[in-house]
This record gives C-alpha cells, structure tokens and sequence, in this order.
C-alpha cells in the first residue's frame, strides 16, 4: 500500500494561521459592529416613543412652544345683527281738509311738538267772515219774522173767541209762525255751517306728535289736490325697519330686546321687537323686524341704522380672534392630540363679540385648542404645549 505524504514548509504553516487569525477578528468586529447598530436602533426607537409622551414643560429645544387653552362651554346671547331704516311708527300726513285758500302764515317747523287740533298753518279767510256775517245778519231777520208772526198769532187768538176772526184764520197764523220759527233754525244751521267751514281753512294737527317735514310757505294758494303738507309722528313715536334673514326670522318675537346704532352716531339706543313680518319677501328672502324706539333727536326718519337683536342664550364655546383661522375650504382652528401633534379642525363660527367667537359647529369645548401662531403651524407638526386659563 502506498501513502502519499505531503509536506509544507514552516514558513508557509505560519502565513496561513495569520491569515486564519485575522479572517476571525475580522468576523467578531463586524458581529459586533452589528450588535452595536441593532441596540442603537433599539434605543432611537424607545427615545422616539418616550419623547411623543414627554410633557409640555420638557427640554425639547427643537419642538416650538404653544399657547394652548381647553374653552370648555359657557353661555353665549345668540345675536341677530340687521340693518334697516329709522321711521315714524305711525306716520301722519297732514293736508287741506276744507276748501283751500291763500296760505297766511305757517306756525310750526319740522322737530316741533304739537298737541292735537293745534293749528299748523293759517288760510286766509276774508270772503268767509263776510258770508258769516251776511248769515248772523239773515239769523236775525228770521228771528225778527218770527216774533211778528208769534205776535200775530197771539192777537188772532184773542180775537177767536168774540167772533172776529175764523178757526181757520188762527190755523193759518198759527202755520206762519212755525214757518218763521223753522227759518230761524235753518238761519242758525247756515250760520253754523258756515263757521265749521271757516274753522276747517286751516291746517291742524289732527293728533298730538311731532312734526317731521313741511312742504307750504305763506303766500301759497292750497287745495284739495295740494298733495301733503306736512308730516307727523304720532305721539313722537319711532321705529326701526330691521331687515332679518329668514333663517333668523324664525327666532325672534315680539318683547324682545334690540340695540339700535344709527350710522354716523356713536351712541345706541333700546328698543324692543312690537312686531315681526308675517311674510318673507320671496326676491330678498328678508322679513321685517319692527323695533320700537322712544323720541330723541339723533333718530332721524328715514336714517339707516343697525341693530343687535338678543334672541336668547346658548352654551357654546367662545374663543378669542387669533384662535380661528380660514381659508378658501372655510374656517378652523388647530386642536392638539394626544401626542402632542396638532391636527385642523373645521369649525361652524357663531355669534361675534367683544369676549370672543361662539364656536356653533365642531368642537365640543374639551379639546385643546392653539390659541396663536396657529397660521405658522402644519397639520402633523409637533409643539409643546403651554395650558392657558379659559376665559370666563
């Protein structure tokens, strides 16, 4: 049998186990190389996980710092806003009642106050305080008539009984003197007449108010189809003509409260609802809230005015301006998550205030809500959130 033997030198035996050597260390560096990366790994991930659930006073130099607020719900006044005309809640128009004439002399100005039958313009009056006269005049001829044919009468009738005249002549005296006594009254009817015409020449008020416009001068000639002349507020009352959406129509009646602000006035004025349009203008789609005011000279008929209609309370949340954006989908706000991320909301805006915006739609009050620098935030963007007080 024969063994085949092979033999290598000591020198290359010693190469080989070097490069045996090496090859190992080379293995366990890099298996440790790996080691190291997969608990780095481990560890990033944990870190990452610990920091979405760090709290808001944390050292967190790369995440901005957010005022936040959780509104809760508090009672807002739900307001109706309109805008409409200031007038005379009942107007007057004042005109020619009689016959008309020369106008002599005009007594009053618009903004004067007048009682009822006080005369506003004087007619002139010449040829009816003849005709009146004339008439006293013919009054005391038949009253003359009369008492001849009383007289007659009563001479008749003496003489009746001793034969000197009929029954038949006393008949006839006795329908003469009736006849004198009815043109006695027919004279006094006439006279009358003619007074009451003579009154109605001028212009009078025909209740107590304010007068709001004149349209005669002295030396006028007025008549029947002279059209107005002046114009009254009965009782000095006013009102506002507020047009209401129909929607807001709905929620409104009569008592209620209304602060009306003329335009070009800084002050307002309270008023109440006495009553609400039946109808909905079918072109507009507005009804007519009417608003009573009490007289004072900065409410000026025919004036545009505002009006903030209180129509009730509900519970709502209310936060400032800065904390309601929008844009061309609508208006929202930024809530943050639990983890800290703020995410948009859309929000449905209510009633507009001094303390703030009723929020009608889209939040129920216990979310965390930015307050600012929400229009420098993306949705998914991590913040540290800084908890302010509610208001209210």
């Amino acid at each position: 049998m024969n063994y085949e033997t092979r033999f290598v030198p000591e020198g290359d035996m010693d190469s080989a186990d070097a490069a045996m050597q090496r090859r190992k260390r080379t293995i366990i560096i890099a298996a440790i190389a790996a080691g190291l990366a997969l608990v780095a790994l481990v560890i990033a991930l944990k870190l990452m996980d610990a920091g979405a659930d760090q709290p808001a006073g944390s050292d967190l130099s790369q995440t901005p710092a957010v005022t936040v607020v959780i509104p809760g719900r508090q009672p807002v006044d739900r307001v109706v806003n309109a805008t409409g005309s200031l007038a005379a809640r009942r107007e007057m128009p004042v005109g020619v009642v009689g016959e008309g004439g020369m106008v002599l002399r005009v007594l009053v100005e618009p903004g004067d106050w007048v009682r009822a039958g006080q005369p506003l313009a004087v007619i002139e009056r010449s040829v009816q305080t003849q005709e009146i006269r004339a008439l006293a005049a013919q009054i005391d001829v038949a009253r003359a008539d009369a008492r001849l044919a009383q007289a007659e009468l009563d001479r008749a009738q003496a003489l009746v009984s001793r034969g000197f005249i009929s029954k038949a002549d006393v008949d006839r005296k006795t329908a003469t003197r009736d006849a004198a006594r009815a043109r006695v009254n027919v004279a006094e009817a006439q006279y009358r007449e003619a007074l009451a015409r003579t009154g109605r020449l001028d212009i009078r008020a025909p209740a107590a108010g304010l007068v709001l416009t004149r349209s005669v001068e002295p030396g006028q000639v007025v008549g029947s189809g002279s059209g107005i002349l002046f114009r009254m507020a009965k009782g000095g009352e006013l009102e506002m003509l507020a047009e209401v959406s129909e929607g807001d129509l709905a929620g409104i009646a009569p008592g209620m409260s209304a602060s009306v602000t003329p335009v070009g006035f800084g002050r307002s004025f309270t008023g109440r609802i006495w009553q609400v349009s039946p109808v909905v203008d079918p072109k507009t789609r507005l009804g007519t809230a009417r608003i009573l005011l009490s007289y004072d000279k900065a409410l000026r008929p025919g004036g545009f005015a505002s009006a903030r209609i209180v129509s009730g309370t509900a519970d709502a949340p209310l936060l400032p301006e800065s904390a309601v954006l929008s844009d061309d989908k609508g208006s929202y706000v930024y809530v943050v998550n639990a983890r800290n991320m703020v995410e948009r909301r859309a929000v449905q805006i209510g009633q507009v205030s001094s303390e703030g915006i009723a929020i009608s739609g889209g939040l129920s009050g216990n979310e965390k809500v930015v307050l600012t620098a929400g229009a420098f935030l993306n949705p998914g963007q991590k913040i540290r959130p800084n908890m302010k007080k509610a208001a209210g």
